[in-house]
């Protein structure tokens, strides 16, 4: 079976209601995957993640990084960042997934997760910089997690696990009608590197 033929179909939905979430599975080979998640590892200008809760400054053990196609400024949990340009690597991702998705995005916030301690809680990526109900693309490269969403009134679930090398996009009204986590977990030891991909408005 040639590698990419589970792409040839549209993924399907994985909300059952008032939002759009696709998984395109793997969508690099594990050799490029694993290339891309040893020098993204090395290359990137990983900090640790700062926010503003209830007035004090908190620094997470998860580091992030903040890149564009131009010094667009994004700011959540009260805190701003200022981007970084774009490196080759990380514009052949954009190109790879724009080919993907359909979409086009012009800036990328990437987690550095160390191992299964390290998530994220229940929240939404709303901001009022993203483009409304515009396409987030994110890539996995390192230990599989799992990914968690939640209707915000129903409070029903849905769960997947993310890939070495997979897609996944959220699109449509999911932001206003879902949260979404990556539960911390005892049995992962190795790094995640996480990129969204998104499109920032002025």
């Amino acid at each position: 079976m040639d590698l990419f033929s589970q792409f040839e179909e549209q993924p399907k939905n994985l909300l059952p209601k008032e939002g759009t979430v696709l998984y395109y599975g793997l969508v690099t080979s594990k050799a490029k995957a694993d290339w891309y998640y040893k020098h993204l590892l090395e290359a990137i200008e990983w900090r640790n993640d700062e926010a503003i809760i209830f007035g004090k400054r908190v620094v997470t053990k998860r580091k992030v990084a903040w890149y564009a196609t131009e010094p667009f400024e994004y700011s959540y949990s009260n805190t701003t960042k200022v981007a970084l340009t774009f490196t080759k690597e990380l514009l052949e991702l954009k190109k790879l997934i724009e080919e993907e998705t359909n979409e086009t995005y012009n800036s990328c916030l990437l987690n550095l997760y160390h191992d299964g301690s390290e998530g994220m809680a229940w929240h939404a990526d709303g901001e009022k910089d993203l483009k409304k109900n515009g396409a987030i693309a994110s890539l996995t490269f390192g230990a599989e997690r799992k990914f968690g969403f939640k209707h915000k009134k129903t409070k029903e679930v849905v769960s997947l696990i993310l890939q070495h090398g997979s897609l996944l996009v959220m699109k449509g009204e999911t932001q206003s009608n879902w949260l979404h986590r990556l539960p911390p977990t005892k049995k992962v030891h190795r790094p995640r590197v996480n990129l969204t991909f998104r499109t920032i408005v002025k």
